[in-house]
């Protein structure tokens, strides 16, 4: 097999602790084994706008003391898609969505890359495996999500840290409470599955978690803030995933979205949930959304170590293997996962799932039970 000798990265979708550690491993290892490495700026707005600065040169001084460090040196985007690339055309006053994938596929063989490597969400992963259709030479996937609901592997990088950031939110909010006696809803990403609020909501001790996978009622969260108030418990937590929904309702949007994004941005839940509660409890409810603190700051040591190992084992597979795909861990080892596994759907919470068994039985409710539970001898 010929050896390879320039190889491209680049990071898209939304920002995840622990970007710069994959940069930072699979530069080093493509460096070690005597590729020319380059990073894409944003995306692919680097191989497509010509602007000055669009593609860097990675070597070891430039992803030097970056592990411990959040965001991506190379920054991201989430309005970038080859596919419907935002274009200005002549005589549009809006920017139009254009197929610019051949031009891309073309100036990526132009720079003489033989490989990419596309670090990215579900979405990103789409997009990488499209390109490849259409002509990139090779690509290998590395996942990333701070929802944790890519499937293929077991975990990605950034969860941990959203769920640690998470949960030492709801410890916090624990103490003020306790001395107002009051309902806090806490509000936490997790667009399709509710692994953040599942974590972190057994984590940190909170009385509802309501998550994507199960619709919920609200009848059922009041009867358990009665259940503790009726115990001498007057406060309550309920943390919640920005896609849960109420049984029979629709999740809560604040926008739309456009053609360039292609989903809704999620957000208010927590807010409807407040004021639910508000009135069927006459209790003093107050709701925060911790939003993009949960993507912000640097990896916990779980992370970083997951995105070097994700980083390397990248490179490993360009050297060893002819093969395409996924980096993808399952216990202790990293394999190659297809894209057709990977880009086939969502990984969602299992309703029976250990975790999910451990907390009912902790007496947490997730708004599925019927009142009367909580009332019962």
């Amino acid at each position: 097999m010929r050896k390879m000798r320039k190889i491209a990265i680049n990071t898209g979708g939304g920002d995840a602790p622990g970007l710069n550690a994959v940069i930072r491993a699979a530069t080093l290892a493509a460096i070690e084994n005597g590729f020319e490495v380059w990073g894409i700026r944003h995306g692919y707005r680097g191989l497509l706008d010509h602007e000055p600065g669009g593609l860097v040169h990675l070597d070891r001084d430039r992803v030097r003391g970056i592990g411990h460090l959040g965001g991506t040196i190379l920054g991201t985007v989430n309005r970038g898609d080859p596919f419907h690339y935002p274009t200005r055309i002549e005589g549009q006053t809006e920017l139009q969505p254009v197929d610019r994938s051949a031009e891309l596929v073309a100036r990526f063989k132009e720079l003489g890359f033989e490989a990419l490597i596309a670090v990215g969400g579900d979405g990103s992963q789409k997009i990488a495996h499209r390109l490849m259709k259409a002509g990139l030479p090779r690509v290998i996937g590395v996942p990333k999500t701070i929802d944790n609901d890519v499937i293929g592997t077991e975990v990605t990088f950034g969860f941990d840290t959203a769920v640690s950031i998470a949960t030492e939110a709801i410890d916090r909010l624990h103490t003020t409470a306790e001395s107002h006696d009051r309902v806090l809803v806490v509000e936490v990403m997790g667009r399709h599955a509710g692994w953040i609020a599942l974590r972190s909501g057994l984590a940190g001790g909170a009385d509802a978690i309501l998550i994507p996978e199960i619709p919920f009622r609200y009848e059922a969260i009041a009867a358990k803030i009665a259940q503790r108030e009726a115990r001498g418990r007057k406060f309550a937590i309920v943390v919640v995933a920005e896609g849960a929904a109420p049984a029979g309702g629709s999740i809560a949007v604040k926008d739309k979205g456009d053609v360039f994004r292609g989903t809704a941005v999620l957000g208010g839940i927590a807010q409807q949930v407040e004021k639910e509660l508000a009135r069927r409890t006459n209790k003093e409810c107050r709701s925060i959304s911790l939003g993009h603190l949960l993507r912000g700051g640097g990896p916990t040591t779980f992370d970083r170590q997951l995105a070097l190992r994700f980083g390397a084992a990248a490179v490993r597979f360009l050297t060893d293997t002819t093969d395409s795909g996924v980096v993808a861990i399952s216990g202790d080892t990293i394999n190659l996962c297809s894209f057709e596994i990977v880009t086939s759907g969502t990984k969602f919470v299992p309703a029976d799932c250990d975790t999910v068994k451990t907390a009912r039985l902790m007496g947490i409710c997730f708004g599925d039970e019927r009142p009367e539970h909580y009332f019962a001898a």
